[in-house]
């Protein structure tokens, strides 16, 4: 495979509603979106989930496009690439800047599976048709309006619900919730806004049966986060603590958590987030794919990833029509039941519409050399 060009696209979609976290509201999502072609005309496309602040991680959509521009497309055009696997090793010595790696080597993924006519799906080596999935709902103006939504997203068949949690907005909350609805699968997610003088609050939640509690402390910890898990009989997901499979080694070795939810763009992209499965698969730790507001195209390569056989968690990729009035696919992804059927055509399998990403477009330019 050679990519012989690339155009990188800063996309501006309105969110549906807001969505809120412990670390801050989106009303709208700004994101990089990256198609890459063959000398065929081919294109494959990749997403940047880098949000607009340094907010989740430290990277944000400017720091990517520079990163893609001045360092990461330079590796790869018109060079000749065996397997997307290639793009992670050749990106190894840049250090961290994982959203934007996994942006152009998702395109290259993509790419690579439309050349050898494959979905991206079977292309990693999933087994899965269908993969079943939750929702992640954000942090709510009244308890009231939040049991109404989960009362919605329950009628329409979401296998989990994922409540976002922060300190003042979290036991009775979640008392409420379970109180309402007794037997839903149930999480609470901190975004890491707690801290070990915390502990008795977060002991409370486990009364509540909670399939787990994700990433409760410092997003840069696994130390704390095993003294933590020694006290709780729920178990911990570390989310933002990992971004490698050594990470992943140094967590399951200390007892940080009894369950890893891997997000594409925070661990570097697709070959990375490969490895830190079979890691979790080999030790039989759980995995699970979190969502960070995507597009279809991002949306796409997690439906891929979780066809994997230990995702055996519902994850967070929910339907098109949960975030956006349009989205940049055809067809939108659509849930029914609480399952997303895989697509079976080459690459991600939806095709992007290039008329509603024009539409969309704020800034775009193309290397070619």
């Amino acid at each position: 495979m050679k990519i012989k060009e690339v155009t990188l696209r800063h996309l501006k979609m309105n969110l549906k509603a807001p969505f809120s976290t412990s670390f801050g509201t989106f009303k709208d999502k700004e994101f990089i979106l990256v198609e890459a072609k063959n000398d065929h005309g081919q294109s494959g496309w990749g997403e940047s989930v880098a949000f607009m602040s340094p907010l989740y991680n430290e990277e944000t959509l400017q720091t990517n496009w520079h990163m893609l521009e001045d360092f990461l497309i330079p590796q790869l055009i018109n060079k000749e690439i065996s397997h997307p696997d290639d793009v992670s090793a050749r990106f190894s010595p840049i250090r961290r800047n994982h959203m934007a790696k996994s942006a152009i080597e998702g395109a290259a993924w993509d790419l690579y599976a439309k050349e050898v006519a494959k979905p991206l799906a079977a292309t990693l080596g999933g087994e899965k048709k269908k993969i079943e999935v939750g929702i992640s709902i954000g942090i709510q103006k009244t308890i009231d309006g939040l049991l109404k939504l989960i009362d919605e997203y329950v009628t329409e068949g979401y296998k989990r619900m994922k409540v976002k949690i922060k300190p003042g907005w979290d036991v009775d909350v979640i008392r409420e919730v379970r109180k309402q609805f007794p037997s839903i699968q149930l999480m609470a997610d901190a975004n890491s806004a707690y801290t070990l003088e915390d502990l008795p609050i977060l002991k409370e939640l486990d009364q509540f049966d909670l399939i787990m509690i994700e990433q409760p402390l410092a997003s840069d910890d696994i130390v704390d986060h095993a003294r933590v898990q020694k006290e709780l009989a729920t178990p911990i997901c570390l989310d933002e603590s990992i971004h490698s499979v050594e990470d992943a080694r140094k967590a399951v070795g200390l007892g940080s958590c009894k369950i890893i939810n891997i997000k594409i763009g925070r661990v570097g992209g697709l070959t990375n987030a490969k490895k830190i499965h079979d890691f979790c698969k080999e030790h039989h730790i759980p995995v699970w794919c979190g969502g960070m507001l995507e597009s279809g195209i991002g949306r796409a390569h997690n439906i891929a990833l979780t066809t994997l056989a230990n995702f055996t968690m519902p994850g967070d990729t929910a339907a098109s029509s949960r975030y956006f009035d349009q989205d940049l696919i055809e067809p939108e992804v659509t849930v029914h039941d609480g399952f997303i059927t895989v697509p079976d055509e080459p690459g991600i399998g939806y095709e992007p519409n290039l008329d509603v990403i024009r539409g969309f477009t704020i800034k775009e330019k193309t290397y070619n050399n």
